[in-house]
């Protein structure tokens, strides 16, 4: 699989994860109620997600993931 694939693979992962995550816990804790629920979880689950992206370099393709809990930008292999 290439690196493009890999970081398209790994944004909608993690973005299910938190979303299916969130939809649970604002559905569960909060009063909000109808579409309130799945737009409040896309939101939370596009900000909070982290972000993975194939970048060329001189060493060839590289993967990159750019969180707000990690300070930089970190290369995964």
């Amino acid at each position: 699989m290439s690196k493009k694939g890999k970081a398209f693979l790994y944004n909608l992962v993690c973005f299910a994860i938190l979303f299916i995550a969130f939809r649970y816990l604002i559905q569960e804790y909060t009063q909000l109620r109808g579409y309130w629920i799945p737009i409040t979880a896309f939101v939370v689950g596009t900000l909070i997600a982290p972000k993975f992206q194939a970048v060329m370099t001189r060493d060839g393709e590289k993967l990159f993931m750019k969180w707000i809990f990690v300070k930089g930008v970190k290369e995964v292999k």
